[in-house]
């Protein structure tokens, strides 16, 4: 089994070298062909003249610098179409994911019964707020995006190459990577593995990001908002309809006072509410059609380090004679 790396950079630069040192050591001492890409994803630090100097100074290793910040899934589908070898496996930049648990997922994945496997940590590395919001994200894709493995989600998973040809289409500035692995395949499973908390600064992952992700997530891969405006219009519909009758009851038994003024407004009320929500649930809709018109672009990459070389077999770390190029080869399957 030969395995490819892909970590996502963004405000690392502190973090890289600690991680690359335990990662190389990781994967020379699982003897088998080995890549490691870093995709530094626009971050307005020096991480990409760290990530530089680590491909300069390991040789399996690549890096990818991306021309803006696209967002974390959208560095990691950067990374995947990059890889070269039979198994990719994903871990954040912070060292919240341990390069020692990678074995771990390899035996799971190890054998024809899986083709994707997460870990889940025994405990949440994160604060409550964080890990509430996390569940969440979770539990909607789990309801609303049909992706029944939600709940065991995590940036830190190992799946077979092989699972990129089922998202091979996938443009725009919308990507996620863990709904599109679950177009390519249902054998998933997981392991447990320890995980560290974050010891430098903040996550990049603000509650405000978080709630970016998941609407992105049920605008960009579901319908149901639209069969929710549907339901939301009968719903109002039929309260509608009740008003009316109560109206003309009262009308009929001469109860009336005032000329409907009370009925009129909250009639107005409820049917304005209605379409303003169903129209701005259709413009979401519309504003990603326009935007995938447009072609906007999922990432760019401005350049590239390391890719004059082959992914090896370990071997002690030294220089890898690598080229520092804006415009090298194109590695296979790159769009």
């Amino acid at each position: 089994m030969s395995v490819s790396v892909v970590v996502p950079c963004y405000r690392s630069a502190r973090t890289l070298p600690k991680l690359l040192e335990r990662l190389m050591t990781v994967l020379d001492g699982m003897s088998v062909p080995h890549e490691v890409i870093l995709v530094v994803d626009g971050s307005p630090d020096d991480t990409w003249d760290v990530a530089a100097r680590l491909a300069d100074r390991f040789g399996p290793v690549r890096a990818l610098h991306l021309s803006r910040n696209y967002g974390q899934h959208n560095a990691l589908l950067a990374g995947v179409r990059e890889a070269r070898l039979e198994v990719i496996v994903t871990l954040d930049d912070d060292l919240q994911h341990p390069p020692e648990q990678i074995p771990l997922l390899l035996a799971a994945l190890h054998g024809d019964r899986l083709d994707l496997v997460y870990g889940v940590p025994h405990e949440e590395e994160h604060g409550p707020l964080r890990s509430l919001a996390s569940r969440s994200v979770k539990a909607a894709m789990a309801g609303v995006l049909d992706v029944r493995t939600a709940r065991m989600i995590s940036a830190f998973r190992a799946f077979r190459t092989h699972l990129r040809q089922g998202f091979e289409g996938l443009t725009g500035p919308h990507a996620s990577i863990d709904v599109v692995l679950s177009w390519a395949t249902t054998r998933v499973g997981s392991v447990k593995v320890h995980m560290n908390r974050r010891d430098h600064g903040p996550s990049n992952y603000t509650p405000r990001m978080l709630c970016r992700h998941t609407a992105n997530m049920l605008f960009g891969y579901s319908a149901l908002p639209l069969r929710v405006a549907s339901y939301l219009g009968f719903l109002v519909g039929v309260v509608g309809l009740v008003l009316g009758a109560t109206v003309l009851w009262s009308f009929a038994v001469g109860a009336t006072t005032v000329a409907g003024f009370t009925s009129i407004c909250s009639m107005i009320t409820l049917f304005s509410s209605a379409q303003l929500m169903s129209i701005g649930i259709l413009g979401e809709y519309v504003g990603r059609i326009h935007t995938g018109g447009m072609g906007r672009p999922t990432y760019v990459v401005r350049e590239r380090i390391g890719y004059g070389a082959a992914a090896s077999v370990p071997s002690p770390a030294g220089p890898g004679g690598l080229t520092r190029t804006g415009s090298a080869p194109s590695a296979p399957d790159e769009r």
